[in-house]
């Protein structure tokens, strides 16, 4: 178990040094001015990426990744007053719209994105970005958005919460261990297994987690206050507060471990979910996953014949303007943990305090 959480532990110290930098730069009033410096010689699009916005007073009774809680809402607020305030926040529409020939972007132009569709986005995020008029872009899970269940790995962690049992077996995986005792130890140890999950075909991984529903007795179908996705009429509403809605595919799939298939069955009828509910077309996709093996050249030609006019990675990184890959574009990560001068220094100085992907081996 120690090998498999020794990445995560390396990530904690690097998170370290990154915090203390930044609020020595901070202190000494430095940041503005070289994040301003930065932005001038660059001239490149800055794209922030979340996932959820919430309220976790007690960590220990929050049964689900802490990892995908991106802010509260107190961080959330500052870090949007600071964009709006730093930064010109723009649509992927104007993007598109600069690429064909349009007007160009605003110098420090930003986008703030959030994947997967969950609920809190629209009773916590939403609010805050409507008040101080800041656009975003929602890249949602289709299927999950239509069924109302839980993500797949989101409820893998919960499972391994909440269980009583001692051991996880998965032959897949080749993995057999004892469970640890306490709650941080096992939500180390859920990222470690879903990182090394996500290296296998996504139906294994969905077969993996829907064989431990059942053996655990701890159906997706039953349901969590703590993990929903939002609805329709939510999304309906946010897109006319000028919010943008994007494709995150239908059932969260890497879709470079799909089939070709059922891949292109995944942009393409994410897409018209999308234009059907909302009636406007969908013109962005987000990879779900999102690192150097979540997407390939397949895909992204794929994604291209389905009609989108951009997509987004979850590598590590700004772009250039006009973007060498226009279905690769690059974001910068936000985890909770993020202090307002970590936050700073991330969109001002993005090459010295986001953290560097990491390329899948074998």
């Amino acid at each position: 178990m120690a090998a498999l959480m020794s990445d995560r532990h390396l990530r904690v110290g690097r998170s370290s040094r990154r915090r203390f930098v930044a609020d020595t730069l901070h202190a000494l009033r430095l940041l503005g001015p070289l994040s301003r410096l930065r932005h001038a010689l660059a001239g490149d699009l800055c794209i922030v990426a979340y996932h959820r916005v919430l309220d976790v007073d007690d960590e220990d009774a929050f049964d689900f990744d802490l990892d995908l809680v991106s802010a509260s809402r107190t961080g959330f607020r500052a870090q949007m007053r600071l964009l709006r305030e730093r930064f010109n926040p723009v649509r992927f529409a104007d993007v598109a719209a600069a690429l064909d020939g349009g007007p160009p972007l605003p110098p420090r132009a930003v986008i703030v994105t959030f994947d997967d569709g969950y609920d809190d986005n629209y009773r916590c995020a939403f609010p805050i970005l409507r008040e101080l008029g800041v656009p975003a872009m929602f890249f949602v899970s289709t299927g999950h958005i239509e069924s109302g269940l839980a993500y797949a790995y989101d409820w893998f962690v919960h499972m391994l919460l909440t269980v009583p049992v001692q051991n996880l077996r998965i032959d897949e995986l080749d993995l057999d261990i004892d469970l640890p005792e306490t709650r941080v130890q096992r939500r180390l140890l859920g990222a470690a297994v879903l990182d090394r999950m996500k290296a296998v075909p996504a139906e294994v991984q969905g077969a993996v987690i829907a064989r431990l529903e059942v053996q655990w007795n701890i159906p997706r179908a039953r349901g969590h206050a703590d993990c929903r996705p939002m609805s329709w009429d939510q999304l309906r509403e946010m897109h006319a507060a000028g919010m943008e809605v994007g494709s995150h595919g239908v059932w969260h799939h890497m879709l470079a471990r799909l089939d070709d298939a059922s891949m292109r069955a995944e942009v393409i009828a994410s897409r018209q979910a999308i234009g059907a509910a909302l009636g406007a077309p969908c013109e962005v996709i987000s990879y779900p996953v999102g690192g150097f093996d979540a997407y390939d050249g397949q895909v992204l030609a794929a994604v291209r014949e389905a009609g989108y006019a951009l997509g987004c990675s979850y590598v590590s990184g700004t772009n250039r303007l006009p973007p060498a890959e226009p279905f690769a574009l690059r974001r910068l990560a936000v985890e909770r943990h993020m202090d307002e001068a970590w936050f700073a220094a991330l969109v001002g100085l993005p090459e010295a305090f986001s953290y560097p992907s990491r390329r899948r081996v074998g």
